[in-house]
């Protein structure tokens, strides 16, 4: 025992100098363990559990220490009682146990510090980013706030906020700082995210905390690395009535840095913070922007409001200066007040310290300056000649002026204006605007300044123009008083010449309703006479014909061929002088008593009042004079500087006792008329019987066709373009045909007037090309395709885009595609034509010139218009080998397209010899009956037979 106690007072000094519990627990096991017959000693904080075990072991002995709550358990060694050794180590557990207690108490009270202290931080660091929220700073400062303040609270060098937009599924990336990488974006899809650890914690709304390979095991799906690996990573969600909204996250790339349950816990509580800073901050912004725009509209309104109160101000200034005048105008004063009063008006409205007003003599050859003030000049004339100065300027145009000095000058050197010697001092802004009598100018107010700082407006133009409305006004008024004095002096004097006028206006009157009766029925344009006047000539031979059986007359419906397109190319003018010489070629060709008459527009009609038969019972004479206007009429006319080749159709129909009425007569011309067209134009046409039934039939004719465009009974027969050299096959022609189910193949010419009357033209054309296009896209070779494109299309503003898109839909290149257009498309709009060819040149498509000599002035398209082909017409190979000049025209337009760079196709090719003679010529391309008919598609992937050099192909049936 003595030696415990010796044992005992020397760790005494070792008990005493613990400052912490676990350096005094440790030194009260070490002085208990070190004394004789204990093998073993420890504290026990929770005596219940440990005891419990050790009970029944005779070697252990139990020493409590009550004041701190806690157990010295010792065991002692073989041969020692512990009941001994729990006697021994009384004195020691006395002692320890209240140093214990009072160590045990103070580490409380530090951890109690500690918390206060953290409560605190937290507390500032919730107020810190509370007031951030309601700051004015920017969004981005405020986000680097709270990074700073979250950096106050944990290990945050590397941290981001991401916010989840439920309603389009999108992460944004709000904030993101990070010592390794950039920003990876700034807003994705979330399934962009998928698998990611900010993926999960958006998803799952719970948080997640360390290192890659332990956060693995924490998630029910595989993990994804987004960025640079990280040696730990936290994150965690920003929640709002249990639903996410965003995720923060902070991370680590130094191996000693993690972060605790502690952090985990604390980011958390403040996620919840940042959101609310984040979403008040962010309405704050959207308020801001709300009451800016606001503020924006109210200036606006606030503007336009006090423009408006100008404008009325002005309105006021404007109809007090009107009363002002009106008034001046009804006084009784002389010419010098008169327009001082005027000088005065004036001025209140704009700087008139120079002004004057200018009238045009009676005579207008002078002009007279009733009222005048300059102030750089006092020796102005009151009158002077008309020159060409900025004042007669105004009166010639008719317009106000308003000019600078500058301007002034411009305008004498490009000569509208000579400058005159001895002006004086020239103005530095000069406005004039000129003075109305009804439509005719009478003079001009202007007001000018000589100082650089007095400038005139658009606004002070439009208020002289205002004022000197009321100003031409009243001069009229004062000039209508002063004339209606001169009248009642002179009344007396010219009662007694009245006397003769009035015989001389009864002559007059006389000469007017002869002239108004001849005008009434007659043409005010050619002279000829209307229809009212045919009508009651028509009327009357046909009485004279019923009353004379076996005697006819006939009527010759004629209609004047492509007329629209030389009214609208050549202008309205050309158009009327063009009718003029047709009228007056018409009168050559008649004589009395029969009658030429313009019914409307390009018809005309010739009534020949007697006519007789031939022996054939034909009536001769009506179809000679037809010949005749058709050979006089296509004679050239030089109308604007262009030589035209006019023609005409004739529709002829003799009149006998069927007929009892003008209107029968000129319905059945009409009809004749009409078929004369669908024959080709140029030509006359003699009605009989049948062709009442024709009319009919063309109605019927007509349902067939909107039937067969029902049926799809319309299709493109192909004919092959072939080089002349060796008949290869280069290139197809689309060309129309009607599969009729009773008429068989029907030609264009069979219908295609009535499509174009009926409005189906356009339909069918497209048809015609879907299926043409269809069909050479599935010939794999290095052929073309022609269509031939009608005027009316290239007027469609979205003509090239339709047929860019029908290539694209039926996978035809467009370098495989060549349009055919007429000289006569080119004609009408040419600028717009000219732009859709460019469109689809710049596509790939070509453009070929077909029929090329039939039209006007041909050679100056080769040049205006994107050509990329010339077809020569088959009436140049008709002639071509006989006498004349054919060949020569072929060989010019050959050597014109080669040096264009243009292809030359030659069209109508029916015979070996004019297959060589154009090879004689260097024609490289042709087509015709001599290689192939226009034929229905052969089967896919198959072409069309190639007719072998020298012998026709009758593949097919159609011209």
């Amino acid at each position: 025992m003595n030696a415990i106690d010796g044992a005992f007072a020397a760790w005494r000094e070792t008990l005493l100098e613990a400052r912490t519990v676990d350096q005094l627990v440790c030194a009260i096991e070490t002085v208990a363990a070190a004394l004789p017959g204990i093998d073993d000693s420890r504290v026990i904080w929770e005596r219940d559990a440990e005891i419990e075990g050790e009970s029944d072991s005779d070697r252990t002995a139990s020493l409590d220490l009550p004041a701190s709550n806690a157990v010295l358990a010792v065991t002692a060694a073989d041969g020692s009682h512990p009941a001994a050794i729990a006697t021994a180590l009384a004195p020691v557990v006395a002692t320890a146990d209240p140093l214990l207690q009072r160590l045990r108490r103070l580490a409380e009270l530090e951890q109690e510090v500690v918390k206060l202290q953290n409560s605190e931080k937290m507390q500032r660091a919730l107020f810190a980013i509370s007031q951030l929220s309601g700051s004015d700073r920017d969004m981005s400062e405020v986000l680097r706030g709270i990074h700073d303040i979250v950096g106050t609270l944990m290990y945050a060098e590397n941290f981001f906020i991401a916010l989840l937009d439920p309603t389009h599924d999108t992460i944004r990336m709000l904030y993101f700082v990070d010592v390794e990488d950039s920003p990876l974006f700034e807003e994705l899809p979330r399934e962009d995210l998928k698998h990611s650890a900010t993926w999960y914690v958006l998803r799952d709304g719970r948080p997640l905390r360390g290192s890659r390979e332990y956060i693995r095991t924490q998630v029910d799906g595989p993990l994804r690395l987004v960025g640079t690996y990280s040696s730990d990573w936290l994150g965690v969600p920003m929640l709002r009535d249990g639903a996410v909204h965003g995720a923060i996250v902070v991370q680590s790339y130094e191996s000693g840095v993690e972060f605790s349950e502690t952090d985990e816990n604390l980011l958390e509580f403040v996620a919840s913070h940042i959101l609310t800073a984040v979403e008040r901050k962010g309405s704050s912004e959207l308020l801001e922007r709300s009451v800016k725009l606001r503020t924006q509209e109210l200036a606006q309104v606030n503007c336009d409001l006090q423009l408006e109160i100008a404008e009325r101000q002005r309105a006021e200034r404007l109809q007090s200066a009107m009363f002002q005048i009106a008034q001046l105008a009804n006084e009784d004063t002389d010419e010098h007040a008169f327009y001082t009063g005027i000088h005065d008006v004036v001025r209140q409205l704009l700087n008139a310290d120079n002004f004057f007003i200018a009238l045009l003599s009676d005579d207008r050859t002078r002009l007279e300056f009733p009222y005048l003030v300059d102030r750089h000049h006092d020796d102005l004339p009151m009158h002077r000649p008309l020159a060409r100065g900025l004042s007669e300027y105004v009166l010639r145009t008719r317009r106000a002026l308003l000019v600078t000095h500058d301007e002034a000058l411009d305008l004498i050197r490009q000569g509208e204006v000579i400058d005159r010697p001895g002006q004086g001092k020239p103005s530095e802004c000069w406005l004039g605007v000129p003075l109305f009598s009804g439509d005719e100018v009478v003079g001009l107010v202007t007001v000018q300044s000589y100082d650089c700082h007095v400038h005139y407006t658009s606004a002070d133009q439009e208020l002289l123009v205002f004022v000197a409305s009321q100003i031409a006004n009243s001069l009229l008024r004062r000039r209508n008083a002063q004339f209606r004095q001169k009248a009642f002096a002179q009344l007396e004097e010219r009662v007694a010449e009245r006397t003769l006028e009035l015989r001389s206006q009864i002559r007059e009157r006389e000469l007017v309703q002869q002239r108004l009766e001849h005008e009434v029925m007659h043409d005010a344009l050619t002279g000829l006479p209307n229809r009212g006047q045919l009508h009651e000539r028509v009327d009357a031979v046909l009485a004279r014909r019923r009353a004379e059986p076996g005697s006819f007359c006939a009527l010759l419906y004629l209609d004047v061929d492509r007329f629209k397109l030389i009214n609208d190319n050549l202008g309205h003018l050309a158009g009327d002088a063009f009718l003029r010489e047709i009228a007056r070629r018409l009168q050559s060709c008649v004589r009395k008593p029969d009658l030429v008459a313009r019914l409307a527009g390009d018809e005309f009609v010739v009534l020949l009042e007697q006519v007789g038969r031939d022996r054939d019972g034909a009536r001769a004479p009506a179809a000679t004079i037809a010949e005749r206007i058709l050979e006089v009429i296509t004679a050239p006319m030089p109308i604007s500087g262009r030589m035209l080749e006019p023609s005409a159709s004739i529709g002829i129909v003799i009149g006998d006792g069927r007929y009892t009425h003008a209107d029968e007569l000129l319905r059945d011309a009409d009809i004749a008329l009409y078929r004369a067209k669908a024959l080709g134009r140029c030509r006359w046409q003699m009605y009989d019987q049948s062709m009442h039934g024709y009319s009919v039939d063309l109605l019927a004719l007509e349902a067939e066709l909107r039937q067969a465009i029902e049926r799809d009974e319309l299709e493109p027969y192909l004919q092959p373009i072939v080089r002349l050299d060796d008949a290869t096959i280069v290139g197809r022609e689309a060309l129309m045909r009607w599969n009729h189910p009773q008429r068989g193949v029907l030609c264009p010419g069979d219908f295609q007037q009535v499509a174009e009357d009926s409005g189906l033209m356009e339909t069918i054309d497209w048809r015609i090309f879907k299926r043409s296009m269809a069909h050479v896209a599935t010939i794999h070779d290095d052929t073309y395709l022609t269509i031939n494109v009608m005027p009316r299309h290239l007027q469609r503003e979205d003509f090239a885009r339709r047929l860019l898109d029908l290539l694209a839909r039926t996978g035809l290149a467009p370098s495989r595609l060549v349009i055919e257009v007429t000289e006569g498309s080119l004609l009408d709009d040419s600028e717009r034509v000219r732009s859709v060819l460019g469109q689809l040149r710049d596509e790939g498509v070509g453009i070929a010139l077909d029929d090329f000599g039939t039209g006007y002035s041909s050679l100056s398209y080769l040049h205006a218009f994107p050509l990329r082909m010339i077809k020569i017409d088959r009436t140049f190979l008709a002639s071509l080998g006989e006498p004349g000049n054919c060949a020569a025209v072929v060989s010019a337009v050959i050597s014109l397209a080669r040096a264009l760079d243009m292809t030359v196709v030659a069209e109508g090719i029916e015979s070996p010899e004019q297959r060589k003679l154009l090879l004689d010529l260097s024609c490289g391309f042709g087509q015709g009956y001599l290689f192939g008919r226009p034929a229905s598609f052969a089967p896919l992937g198959s072409a069309p037979a190639t007719a072998a050099p020298g012998t026709a192909s009758m593949v097919g049936t159609g011209a």
